[in-house]
């Protein structure tokens, strides 16, 4: 899971909250939420359970519950930084104006804690405040120099603040740490297609999608990348992809994309790199961890 806090288990609630932490990791956060909610009965007002059981509940898609858990947990002022900087991180995402205070403590209560340093920068960055962003990012880095999250933050940062060519080096550090992250590919990709490297971004594009099958959009970069190479098979394949799961919009993307792919490389390169392209990568890189 990403960022929740670790336990000693010791009492019936941490017992629980350890419970609650391995079934996240095996990814049946089904069963997660499920004891979670039973424990409010027992352990009401605990900031810990609340954390939890919003991680578990923003996993299973139910994004405006599990805001309200994570509010509800800041509520009680917790003094846990692993529950400030989860929390707070969750918070951002739905630009909440508390999100900012919470990141900050998380990082001044706990500067060795690589968590709370990487998060707080991934805020600051998307907030505009690029050196005080490098500033955290490279502190995460210092305590956690593998980390493939701080190296994905980091080249976010990078980007952010305009400097595309450090931006490359650290994502392609973040997918070589953790090449399984396809989403971290699909933002390398989509930086190379905008510095006119398209051969380079190809593969990444292409695994990305195959990693996120689910990601329409993933699914018509790639699809216009091999176009543009003239693979027309391959391209046709993640077209159809993106078919199966495309609703609104998203279909009439798919309309442009295809009729662009079927006019040749040199249409399907102006779409990726003048259209598409740029405003995934706005987006993407817009979005929260």
């Amino acid at each position: 899971m990403n960022g929740e806090p670790e336990l000693d288990a010791v009492g019936p609630l941490e017992e629980l909250l350890a419970r609650a932490q391995e079934l996240g990791e095996e990814g049946d956060y089904d069963g997660m939420a499920e004891a979670l909610r039973d424990g409010l009965e027992d352990f009401p007002g605990e900031p810990a359970l609340l954390c939890f059981l919003g991680v578990a509940e923003r996993e299973l898609g139910l994004e405006g519950v599990a805001y309200e858990r994570f509010r509800q947990a800041l509520a009680l002022d917790p003094e846990d930084p692993f529950i400030l900087a989860t929390a707070g991180n969750a918070l951002a995402a739905f630009d909440d104006p508390d999100a900012e205070q919470a990141l900050r403590a998380a990082a001044v209560m706990a500067p060795e804690l690589p968590l709370a340093r990487w998060l707080y920068g991934a805020f600051l960055a998307r907030e505009g405040f690029h050196e005080q962003a490098r500033e955290e990012l490279d502190a995460a880095r210092a305590l956690e120099p593998d980390h493939a999250p701080i190296a994905y933050e980091s080249g976010v940062a990078w980007a952010l603040a305009g400097d595309r060519i450090r931006a490359v080096d650290e994502l392609a550090r973040a997918v070589e740490l953790d090449p399984g992250d396809g989403w971290a590919r699909i933002v390398l990709g989509l930086l190379l297609v905008e510095e006119d490297r398209v051969d380079e971004a190809l593969p990444e594009l292409d695994m990305g999608a195959r990693e996120r099958e689910d990601d329409v959009e993933a699914q018509l970069a790639a699809a216009l990348a091999h176009g543009v190479q003239g693979d027309e098979g391959t391209a046709w394949e993640f077209l159809e992809r993106a078919r199966m799961r495309a609703q609104g919009t998203d279909s009439l993307a798919a309309d442009e994309v295809e009729e662009q792919i079927g006019a040749g490389p040199k249409a399907a390169r102006r779409l990726l790199r003048q259209t598409l392209g740029p405003s995934l990568l706005r987006e993407r890189l817009r979005a929260r961890p």
